[in-house]
């Protein structure tokens, strides 16, 4: 009996190293990490803090869908067919990888959870379009609802 592709070791070990990856990279970037490279002219409200440690796990799960090698293990048992019924596939064949709604809404969330925690002030875009006051006022209590979304 194949093990569900969660139980698999290797796809834990990508979603963990997509899960470091992504908190790292979001943590400096949005300086919730001190580092000499980027800054904030805000402190990170806590929110931004739960939002950056709950979202990488969870871009670790949507990374390693594409990473993590389908073999034996892994590999789903019944297929559908060209005409739409449930057939038997043939064990190892990958799941598929095609772009579909499933993969726009894991960027569009990952990209949400990026502007949720960014400092207001430092986001080029909102302080354009608002302005300085305008991305205190109407941009930051955006954000919260923006990282629960």
């Amino acid at each position: 009996m194949s093990c569900p592709a969660w139980v698999d070791a290797r796809v834990r070990v990508h979603v963990l190293l997509w899960a470091v990856l992504a908190g790292t990279a979001y943590g400096l970037v949005a300086a919730i990490v001190p580092n000499p490279v980027f800054g904030r002219q805000i402190p990170p409200e806590p929110f931004a803090v739960a939002v950056w440690l709950l979202s990488a796990p969870l871009i670790g799960i949507i990374g390693a869908t594409y990473s993590a090698p389908w073999g034996q293990a892994t590999a789903p048992v019944a297929l559908l067919g060209a005409d739409g019924a449930v057939g038997a596939g043939a064990v190892g064949d990958a799941p598929s990888r095609d772009g579909g709604p499933a993969t726009w809404l894991g960027g569009a969330a990952s990209l949400g959870a990026f502007l949720a925690i960014g400092c207001p002030v430092c986001n080029k875009v909102a302080l354009v379009l608002l302005g300085t006051s305008g991305a205190l006022s109407v941009w930051a209590p955006i954000q919260p609802i923006l990282g629960a979304v």
